[in-house]
């Protein structure tokens, strides 16, 4: 299998949760052979297409997993976040033609439903790959 080479764009904001999400991913990556070459941090979901968009530029890098953790709170603030960062996300994975895996969880859940869902930090690892070698 080739080596393929991941960025990895995660939220700390839900860190609790996202740290779960990372070390899964990390996980998957080293079980299916592949590196998570470049990771960048950014404060919140919102700031995640952002962080996307320099990954997908970087030659270095095949394919690329977002991270992060929407909880709903006392207003629709998280559809918002929600809403605007997955279209940018799509975008960038359609106009630089590399693939991004979608690993934001949310709206509309609480806490312990984000708790629930950590395992999408390897099943956006699964994705990327997938889609890496359905491509080429």
């Amino acid at each position: 299998m080739i080596k393929y080479r991941i960025g990895m764009v995660a939220a700390e904001f839900n860190y609790e949760i996202t740290s779960l999400m990372i070390a899964r991913a990390q996980a998957e990556a080293k079980f299916l052979g592949v590196e998570i070459t470049k990771t960048i941090l950014v404060p919140g979901v919102f700031e995640v297409p952002l962080a996307t968009k320099k990954l997908v530029e970087d030659p270095d890098i095949d394919a690329v997993i977002t991270l992060g953790a929407v909880i709903e709170g006392e207003t629709e603030h998280d559809e918002v976040v929600m809403g605007q960062a997955s279209r940018k996300i799509m975008d960038i994975s359609l106009e630089s033609g590399k693939p991004v895996a979608f690993g934001l969880t949310g709206p509309g859940m609480t806490e312990l439903q984000a708790m629930d869902r950590i395992e999408k930090g390897a099943q956006t690892v699964d994705a990327a790959v997938k889609m890496l070698q359905r491509l080429r």
